[in-house]
């Protein structure tokens, strides 16, 4: 399993930094749409 990861990793290491960044997006985006309506 860890040299499919490995391997997946190699092959899309150049999308591998905005997928990251993507991910990070659309948590902070979940945590905030929960947050806020609690403040209301």
């Amino acid at each position: 399993m860890f040299r499919q990861i490995k391997a997946t990793a190699i092959r899309s290491s150049d999308t591998l930094l905005g997928d990251f960044l993507g991910a990070a997006a659309l948590m902070v985006t979940l945590i905030a749409g929960l947050w806020l309506p609690g403040l209301f």
